[in-house]
């Protein structure tokens, strides 16, 4: 595991970042918030992976290690919160749904120019409204057994490819019964929601370095544009086309980028 650097106080601001940076683990001794209004930051813990994008904020509890990477030139919100002063009660990180109000108090609390009445008034509307934030379950568990941590490997290696629990047992060193005891007992899902919350999760990262909707269906293994357009409405809330515009270089809001959906890890 890399060095993770101690800031004590987790920062309010507003950041432009470029696509493909990379923030190097760190923990605060604050909670924090973190939003991004264009682009996508893959967010990874020692407890899995999580998403902050244009509809969905990260609530990253004090001390807990975290990396960002960015993908699409991305526009990221942080917030701190003291740890007497939290306004969400999650002790593990949790995405949250950012509704119309919602984004614009996290964009408006990190404006720079806020004069400290300001930024107090909007701060305490901003307290009011998370906890009534609806939470935004898809994240991707971090694996402990080996078995489980090759069996994730393979999938992730190639999404195009559709992998059977039989496959991935024989290819991982483990009985198709020991696997599915693991998606159980380490992720609480079975293999094919576990699959499908990847394919999602990657189809989400390639949306906002500008792919097509055909194009991230193909590449994460839905056999039509239709069946990928249905399960990631399911998952998300909307469609993988909405989702685009509001994320993509191509909505004027972010820029540039890899076509790689990686940098997400499924070991410890």
């Amino acid at each position: 595991m890399s060095e993770i650097s101690h800031q004590p106080v987790a920062p309010t601001q507003s950041e432009l970042h470029p696509a493909g940076n990379l923030i190097a683990r760190h923990r605060h001794d604050d909670h924090q918030l973190i939003y991004v209004s264009s682009g996508i930051l893959a967010i990874q813990t020692e407890l899995g992976a999580w998403v902050a994008s244009p509809d969905r904020a990260a609530w990253i509890p004090a001390g807990t290690w975290h990396e960002h990477r960015v993908y699409g030139k991305s526009s990221v919100h942080v917030i701190g919160f003291p740890v007497h002063d939290a306004p969400l009660a999650d002790t593990s990180p949790t995405v949250i749904a950012a509704d119309g109000l919602l984004r614009e108090l996290l964009i408006a609390c990190t404006d720079p120019d806020l004069t400290a009445d300001e930024a107090h008034r909007i701060r305490a509307v901003l307290k009011d409204r998370l906890p009534r934030a609806r939470v935004q379950p898809l994240n991707l568990p971090t694996a402990r057994d080996p078995r489980l941590i090759q069996a994730c490997e393979l999938v992730i290696d190639d999404l195009s490819e559709p992998r059977s629990l039989p496959w991935l047992a024989h290819n991982a060193g483990a009985s198709a019964r020991t696997l599915t005891r693991l998606f159980r007992t380490e992720f609480g899902m079975t293999y094919p929601q576990w699959r499908t919350n990847v394919r999602v999760f990657h189809a989400m990262v390639l949306l906002a370095e500008g792919a097509t909707v055909t194009e991230a269906a193909q590449r994460c293994g839905w056999a039509t544009t239709s069946a990928f357009v249905d399960s990631f409405a399911h998952t998300m809330g909307q469609t993988p086309g909405a989702y685009r515009a509001a994320a993509s270089p191509s909505s004027g809001a972010a820029a540039g980028g890899t076509r790689r959906a990686g940098g997400v890890g499924v070991g410890g």
